[in-house]
C-alpha cells in the first residue's frame, strides 16, 4: 500500500483544499495517533482534523484516488458554515452558544460513552474468547472419548460385514 499512498500524496501535493499525508505513529507522530484512536498500522483517517473518521475503502491507488477526489473537499463545519444546511447551521450555533466549560463537559460526557462502548466491546470479546476456548476443549475431549470407545473398530467391522466377508 505504501507505494500507492506515496503516489496519492504526490497527486494532491499542490492542492489548497485537500491534504493527503502520513504520520509515523511509532516516532514523533505517536501523540497525534493516540489522540485520534489509531491502534493498528496502516490506518487511514479522513475528514475534519478535529473529528477524523476511519476510511473503510479499498487500499489500491485507484480506490484511494477516487475516494480522495470525491470526499476530500471543503465540507460543512464551523470553519465552512456556508457549506452547511440550515439544520447543521442550527446545531453548530447551539454548540457555539455554550460556555466553554459547558461545551467541554459535553465533550467529556460523549467521549466517556465512546470509552465505555470500547471497554464493553473488549470485555464481551474476551468472554467470547473464553467460551470459544472452553467449547474447543469440550469438543476435543468428546472426539477423544468417541475414538477411545472403539468407533474406528466399529466402522471396520461394519465395512467387513458389507463386503460379505464376515469371517473375523
Amino acid at each position: 500500500m505504501k507505494p500507492d499512498w506515496d503516489k496519492l500524496m504526490g497527486a494532491f501535493a499542490g492542492s489548497a483544499t485537500q491534504l493527503v499525508g502520513d504520520v509515523d505513529c511509532t516516532a514523533a507522530g505517536k501523540p497525534l495517533c493516540d489522540a485520534n484512536g489509531v491502534k493498528g498500522y496502516p490506518t487511514i483517517k479522513w475528514g475534519d482534523p478535529a473529528s477524523l473518521e476511519d476510511y473503510k475503502g479499498g487500499r489500491d491507488y485507484k480506490s484511494l484516488e477516487t475516494f480522495a477526489k470525491d470526499k476530500l473537499k471543503p465540507m460543512c463545519s464551523p470553519a465552512n458554515i456556508d457549506l452547511c444546511d440550515d439544520e447543521m447551521k442550527a446545531e453548530i450555533k447551539k454548540f457555539s452558544d455554550l460556555a466553554d466549560a459547558d461545551l467541554e463537559a459535553l465533550i467529556v460526557t460523549e467521549e466517556k460513552k465512546l470509552e465505555a462502548a470500547e471497554a464493553n466491546f473488549k470485555d464481551e470479546v474476551s468472554k467470547l474468547q473464553d467460551t470459544y476456548t472452553q467449547l474447543q476443549a469440550d469438543k476435543e475431549k468428546t472426539v477423544e472419548d468417541v475414538k477411545a470407545s472403539g468407533l474406528g473398530l466399529m466402522k471396520a467391522v461394519k465395512a467387513t460385514k458389507k463386503s460379505g466377508n464376515d469371517e473375523l
